[in-house]
């Protein structure tokens, strides 16, 4: 890869230090496991869609609604797309200050990337499953996350709040979300937020504390609200993002004691190859479909997590196996490539590992 300016020499990573960017920035952790998380959530909500074989439910389609152990689906129905489509925001505006120091036109670099996104998306869609949702990301990417980069953070904060409250008073959910929450990832990292994830405690506790207050009404009120009335879907999508909110709180609480080297072993590989999973988990989950049999629609939950974790296991061992050897995952480093026209390594080095320059790997 081309660059304009050297980046600054990065310190060796090793115990307890982070590794660093393509930047010479310290990766953070935090974002991985975040990805990661989300990514299992996300798949045990597409479980039921994928398995119906070329069927159009959404990814936020209730999955278990109905069924007499419907309590998983209050724990995951749109509890997890919140916290992938926030992180898709933070990504592109982490890419974007990382090009824009090496590069003369770095939204024509962000531009491209977009195109690829959309290309494997529809290719997803129209070859596996209709219920994809790259296309929804590279398309609200080009019409409203892209042109946001030419607006102040300011403008972007405020536009954020307007397109998140406007589809949950119009009584909408799902898909018409995903712009809000681009431009919520956006804003926090343009305001620093994001940089400092890994040194707060007080901020996710004090804000998970609130949103968890929030939630349990929302909760309540979607439960005693029928599918079908005009409230449902307000209370529906009110407890999604408040809920998924919580669950972000919590994970970066559980990251600050001793149980972070278990989310990072357990999560970090899932999100590090996070676009490699999402598309390869359809392949596997219609192979599983196979084996398990009977009608999706008349699966309990347990066959639900039983299906998702038949999935996740293999993914999960690949997926540490490969970061073992190479710095990205296989279909993460062909985006890379055809984000910077430009071939980036893949295996790793003797200087890679000693603290050298790596790929930019902090982008979902």
């Amino acid at each position: 890869m081309s660059h304009e300016t050297l980046p600054p020499v990065p310190e060796a990573a090793g115990p307890g230090r982070p590794e660093p960017t393509s930047s010479g920035r310290p990766r953070l952790a935090a974002l991985d496991v975040l990805r990661g998380f989300a990514l299992c959530g996300i798949l045990i909500a597409n479980v039921k869609p994928i398995a119906h074989l070329g069927g159009t439910a959404p990814v936020t389609q209730s999955v278990v609604a109905g069924h007499d152990d419907a309590w998983l689906g209050l724990l995951v129905d749109q509890r997890f797309f919140p916290i992938f489509s926030l992180l898709f925001g933070v990504g592109f505006s982490l890419l974007l200050d990382s090009a824009g120091r090496r590069v003369p036109g770095p939204r024509v670099l962000l531009l491209r990337r977009l195109l690829v996104l959309l290309a494997v998306g529809l290719g997803h869609m129209f070859l596996l499953w209709r219920g994809d949702i790259l296309t929804v990301y590279a398309v609200v990417g080009l019409l409203v996350l892209l042109p946001s980069t030419w607006l102040p953070r300011r403008a972007v904060a405020g536009l954020a709040a307007v397109l998140i409250a406007a589809p949950l008073i119009l009584g909408g959910n799902g898909v018409p979300l995903v712009p809000g929450l681009f431009l919520l990832g956006s804003a926090l990292t343009r305001y620093g937020v994001v940089d400092r994830l890994e040194h707060s405690v007080r901020v996710p506790a004090v804000l998970g504390l609130i949103l968890t207050a929030g939630a349990v009404p929302a909760l309540w009120l979607q439960t005693g609200t029928r599918i079908g009335e005009g409230a449902f879907n307000l209370w529906f999508a009110l407890a999604g993002l408040l809920i998924a909110g919580s669950y972000v709180c919590a994970l970066l609480l559980l990251l600050k004691t001793p149980l972070r080297p278990v989310l990072q072993t357990v999560f970090a590989p899932l999100g590090r190859m996070a676009l490699t999973n999402y598309l390869s988990a359809t392949v596997l989950v219609l192979m599983v479909t196979r084996l398990v049999g009977g009608s999706p629609d008349g699966w309990s939950s347990a066959t639900v997590l039983l299906v998702a974790g038949a999935v996740l296991i293999p993914q999960w061992l690949v997926s540490t196996l490969w970061l073992r050897r190479y710095r990205q995952g296989p279909l993460e480093w062909l985006w890379r490539w055809a984000t910077w026209a430009h071939r980036p390594p893949l295996r790793r080095t003797p200087d890679a590992e000693a603290g050298g320059p790596a790929p930019d790997v902090r982008t979902p």
